[in-house]
């Protein structure tokens, strides 16, 4: 704080002892050192103090910065998981599987496939024959 050295010193105990003489100069000296020792106690307080402030902020700084990444990680996120909800529901919507209902009982699911197989050979009659082959010859 202040560069004060030996021969500076000197002079103030010289100085304090030819004004408050030999009596009073070990009262003054020990009254000035509890007053220094009180300031320097104050002063290192308020610096400890504004450090741990400035700390505080600092964290309090990073935290808000950790949280507005979080925030904006959260609606990317979101906005990705509507976004493909969405185009799931198009597709789902374009492309809807045949509902079959359930077969309550073997015959019903016998018919059923009766009725696929015939359906599928009605398809299969309807098909245009090749020209090359003659309908009335029999099949080998």
């Amino acid at each position: 704080m202040f560069d004060i050295g030996f021969l500076e010193l000197l002079l103030l105990g010289v100085v304090g002892l030819l004004v408050l003489g030999p009596e009073r100069l070990p009262k003054a000296a020990r009254t000035l050192g509890l007053w220094i020792g009180k300031i320097k106690r104050t002063v290192s307080g308020m610096q400890r103090e504004i450090s741990a402030q400035l700390e505080a902020e600092e964290l309090r700084q990073k935290l808000d910065e950790q949280q507005k990444k979080l925030d904006d990680s959260v609606s990317r996120v979101k906005h990705g998981v509507e976004g493909l909800a969405k185009s799931e529901d198009r597709t789902h919507d374009a492309v809807k599987p045949p509902q079959q209902a359930p077969a309550s009982s073997p015959e019903q699911r016998l018919d059923d496939a009766l009725a696929r197989a015939r359906e599928g050979a009605a398809d299969a009659d309807a098909a245009p024959q090749p020209s090359s082959v003659d309908k009335d010859a029999p099949q080998r």
